[in-house]
């Protein structure tokens, strides 16, 4: 499916909006088409609710923008000690092995045969550049790891985020982010 076709970008939007089309569609087909026609009108509908069905099926564990934002807003507020203590919990509760080292990048992860190198030591920054993907592909390299994840809460520059496309290396950004930590949430504040 072409990256810009109408279906692959509702895939990419949320559920509801495929949903609406299909509405939209079929309340023209009654306008338009009464009788035995409108049957054709609703036939035009199939592909938008299969599209939505599926999206939402993606999108069932995906994170509110106001559960990433609070992630962000309690990560950018950790220590390094704090924030790389979570990180291999996360890293762990998922089935990776889970070894600290230094350098550019911060674990080691290993499963099922593959190894990985993570680096997550500028989370807070505020956008970064090409640099420090650099250097995670070095350490990649040398340790002949087969993935590289970067980890950034607030973003990468468009350079950065070209070379880690050039040299399928993952990012993981704030949406990610907020999946991967599960943190508690914030209590609401009391009236």
């Amino acid at each position: 499916m072409s990256e810009n076709s109408l279906f692959a970008i509702l895939m990419r939007s949320p559920w509801w909006i495929s949903f609406a089309v299909a509405a939209v569609i079929a309340l023209l087909g009654k306008v338009i088409a009464s009788g035995e026609y409108f049957s054709y009108g609703v036939a035009f509908t199939l592909p938008f609710i299969v599209v939505g069905s599926i999206a939402a099926w993606k999108q069932r564990d995906e994170p509110s923008a106001a559960r990433i934002e609070e992630t962000i807003d309690a990560v950018s507020a950790m220590s390094w000690r704090e924030f790389s203590g979570l990180m291999q919990k996360a890293f762990e509760r998922d089935g990776f092995t889970v070894k600290r080292i230094d350098g550019a990048a911060d674990f080691l992860l290993e499963k099922q045969g593959r190894t990985s190198v993570v680096c997550c030591k500028r989370w807070k920054a505020a956008s970064q550049g090409v640099e420090p993907l650099r250097e995670l592909e070095a350490v990649r390299e040398a340790r002949e790891a087969r993935e590289a994840l970067y980890v950034s809460a607030n973003g990468v520059s468009d350079v950065a985020r070209q070379f880690a496309k050039e040299h399928r290396m993952a990012l993981m950004l704030a949406p990610q982010l907020a999946r991967l930590l599960r943190l508690p949430r914030k209590p609401l504040p009391r009236q």
